[in-house]
């Protein structure tokens, strides 16, 4: 009885809060709960990651937009609390479905203003033993086509693509064998590092023509030669979370791929991670380890009112804009801490 008069209770707060949120009153210590039902969170990783803000003072009204991380089959969202000096709303993004925060800085502001969102996150090894024990939605036929489109700089055809697909098993269908292939291949022919200029854009071409770069060059590659062979494939991004300490601070994004067949539903892949430990290509093939948390999924990102600079080439770190320019007058930090 206890645990359902609580539920209840929250429920109330939530919508409370949520009345607030969207008639733009500024909120302050505000708690979301999400949680995915039949996932039992000792079972799983837990830690807590904050992503903070600090906005300087500006004379010009401001649109401040931050990617929120939401539960999925692949992690468990406990709770969030967010606080913000300014007024905003939750919305949600109509392509993928990513969920964000939107607000605007009035004019005039002349202190710094502080965003920052506190989660509760468990999350299990993603492994084949995993995926049997959890319900995954079957890919529908407008996913399927979504996962199978090019983006702006993630192409499924063109001499650079077709002339190495010409050489990876033409004679094999799109399966698991199949999807070896291309991930080997990106593990084996591209090299991790970041210099000079051009990389970390996700630019298939680039990764062709240079062969090396971070996390999005890697998985841009294997998502254009996997389209290309009918395997539906999911950009996805956020953060690393290391397991060999406890609390740290995070320096920048990381990113992966999930790609899709009937026989496998969504399987995980981290090319990147592989290239830079060998020992681990054959691990990062089908198991994901609990060392990350998922903001946004997918490519060339509309995020509606207020956006007006263009597509979002991904979306994990804050996006601000100015009288539709982009505005870089802020600070942004990430930590996270073991719980448990």
């Amino acid at each position: 009885m206890k645990y359902f008069l609580s539920k209840l209770i929250t429920l109330a707060l939530l919508l409370i809060i949520g009345s607030f949120v969207s008639c733009g009153f500024p909120v302050k210590d505000q708690i979301v709960l999400e949680t995915e039902s039949g996932q039992q969170a000792d079972e799983h990783r837990q830690f807590a990651f904050t992503y903070s803000v600090q906005v300087h003072p500006t004379p010009e009204a401001l649109d401040i937009f931050l990617p929120i991380a939401q539960s999925n089959t692949q992690q468990n969202i406990l709770d969030m609390e967010f606080k913000s000096d300014i007024p905003g709303e939750f919305r949600q993004e109509n392509l993928y479905g990513n969920k964000f925060w939107h607000g605007i800085l009035p004019e005039g502001t002349s202190d710094t203003v502080d965003i920052s969102i506190t989660y509760r996150v468990s999350r299990p090894t993603n492994s084949l033993e995993y995926r049997e024990s959890v319900d995954t939605p079957l890919l529908t036929e407008i996913e399927k086509e979504l996962f199978l489109n090019a983006n702006s700089r993630v192409p499924v055809s063109g001499e650079l693509v077709d002339s190495i697909r010409a050489g990876l098993a033409p004679s094999l269908p799109a399966s698991l064998d199949k999807a070896r292939t291309i991930y080997d291949y990106v593990v084996g022919n591209m090299e991790y590092k970041k210099v000079g200029t051009g990389w970390g854009n996700g630019d298939t071409y680039w990764a062709c023509s240079e062969k090396y770069g971070n996390c999005t060059d890697f998985h841009a590659l294997f998502t254009s030669l996997a389209r290309a062979e009918q395997i539906p494939s999911r950009f996805e991004i956020g953060f690393p979370v290391p397991m060999d300490r406890e609390e740290g601070i995070i320096s920048g994004y990381h990113c992966w791929v999930n790609f899709y067949l009937p026989e496998t539903g969504w399987f995980p892949i981290d090319a990147s991670e592989a290239r830079k430990d060998l020992s681990k290509q054959d691990l990062l093939f089908g198991t994901q380890p609990p060392d990350r948390i998922q903001f946004t999924i997918g490519r060339d990102l509309e995020l509606g009112k207020g956006h007006r600079t263009g597509p979002l080439n991904y979306f994990v770190y804050p996006h601000l804009e100015q009288d539709g320019k982009m505005y870089t007058g802020f600070t942004r930090s990430f930590n996270y801490k073991k719980i448990g």
